[in-house]
């Protein structure tokens, strides 16, 4: 338990990644407020909107409404996804923080239905768009992996392909003469578990020690939890989640493909093993409660129906 780290970064996906697969129409005001709900509990990091193409993810229609009605706060970085220079275009169009980023996957299977790619093709056509940013002094934030442990498109994902894609990926980046800052592995459709993680983030510990992992993870089966327990001994510091468990990826495959780690339950565990995380958890559990309301249906995050053991302990 020595590498367990004293702080922890959460990046914030509900508005993005938890809005993304609702079926019902979200009103562009209320994912507004959502975001600045989000931003005074203390996150430093809140992923708002996608610039997708709009036949595909139709929730994501008003990204550009939605940028351009938020009131920042100071210290908080309000991104966008994209997913091609088209994308990119986009957001550089709105008030958002605009960082470029690299990607690749453990399934090919995964990237063509995600990104209308092969892994080889998405690569090639990411040249043009580190070509664009590197022209335009727009910062590299990091890269990631998805699928890095399974597919339901594809099966399982050997550890030893993705160390391979991760060469590929830090090869890519080197030929300009750029560096991650940080790379993601996603658990994307939930096939992760504990071991899995620990021998994926071990292989690559021991082939790049000084590469600065963070993970996304899902809780399709459940398992996010115990998963998120053994990144924190492995050290690590950054985790993609979503406020109540919103959300998950509309091409998993399956209908059942559950939204990212609960932002709130994570928080709590880390705030109970002496992390900190620099949040207010209790305002993040009321932000839950809101994520609940505007879905119209329930969500399975468990500190917003737990709350939390202060007001036990101080009986």
């Amino acid at each position: 338990m020595s590498d367990l780290p004293r702080r922890i970064h959460i990046h914030e996906e509900g508005p993005r990644e938890g809005f993304q697969i609702e079926p019902g129409p979200i009103a562009s005001a209320d994912k507004v407020r959502f975001i600045e709900m989000l931003a005074d509990t203390g996150l430093t990091e809140i992923q708002c909107v996608s610039f997708v193409n709009p036949r595909r993810v139709p929730t994501m229609a008003d990204a550009e409404e939605v940028a351009g009605a938020i009131r920042q706060r100071d210290g908080v970085h309000y991104t966008g996804l994209w997913l091609n220079q088209r994308g990119l275009l986009r957001a550089l169009q709105t008030p958002l923080h605009t960082e470029g980023y690299v990607r690749t996957s453990g399934s090919d299977a995964f990237s063509l239905s995600n990104n209308g790619r092969s892994v080889e093709e998405s690569l090639q056509e990411q040249r043009a768009t580190l070509d664009y940013c590197i022209e335009h002094n727009i910062p590299l934030s990091g890269g990631i992996v998805t699928t890095a442990f399974g597919c339901n498109l594809e099966g399982e994902i050997p550890a030893a392909r993705v160390v391979e894609r991760v060469a590929q990926l830090l090869d890519f980046v080197e030929s300009y003469g750029l560096q991650l800052p940080i790379l993601r592995l996603a658990d994307t459709v939930g096939w992760a578990n504990p071991n899995s993680v620990a021998t994926l983030l071990g292989a690559l510990r021991e082939k790049w020690p000084e590469l600065r992992l963070g993970l996304h993870l899902h809780d399709t089966r459940g398992t996010a939890m115990a998963n998120a327990l053994i990144g924190l001994q492995f050290g690590i510091d950054t985790f993609d989640s979503s406020c109540a468990g919103l959300g998950g990826c509309p091409f998993a495959g399956h209908k059942g493909a559950a939204g990212n780690i609960c932002t709130e339950d994570l928080a709590f565990m880390c705030a109970e093993m002496g992390i900190e995380t620099g949040v207010d958890l209790d305002a993040l559990a009321e932000c839950a409660r809101y994520a609940e309301e505007l879905v119209g249906h329930p969500l399975p995050g468990k500190l917003m129906r737990g709350g939390t053991l202060t007001r036990w302990r101080v009986q």
